[in-house]
């Protein structure tokens, strides 16, 4: 049976990969990615952690797109740090992730 929150999908890296660690041993990179639709854009945060995470630091940046798989999930967006609203943030949790050519997307 499929794993209904596991996601495949090519997205666009919209900002520098922010790059942190836990106790010195537990790398974690995160940054907000793009996926690509012709009406309402999607705006999704991905997390890597471990190797994966200094390899995407390392070999990709700003406008690049990427293959992920990873799971996806839902949270509460905080308003001002005391208020939950009704509206989610989608967070990807990536476990794979392969270059994709910019040549087979058509730039605008």
């Amino acid at each position: 049976m499929n794993n209904p929150n596991y996601i495949s999908s090519i997205v666009k890296i919209l900002e520098n990969p922010n790059r942190k660690s836990f106790n010195n041993t537990i790398l974690v990179t995160k940054f907000r990615a793009q996926l690509p639709q012709t009406h309402n854009t999607r705006i999704v945060n991905l997390i890597f952690w471990g190797n994966l995470a200094k390899t995407v630091d390392k070999y990709y940046q700003v406008n690049d797109y990427i293959l992920i798989e990873g799971y996806l999930s839902l949270k509460n967006k905080q308003l001002l740090n005391t208020v939950k609203s009704n509206s989610k943030k989608v967070e990807i949790t990536v476990l794979k992730v392969y270059p994709f050519s910019n040549r087979l997307i058509g730039k605008k």
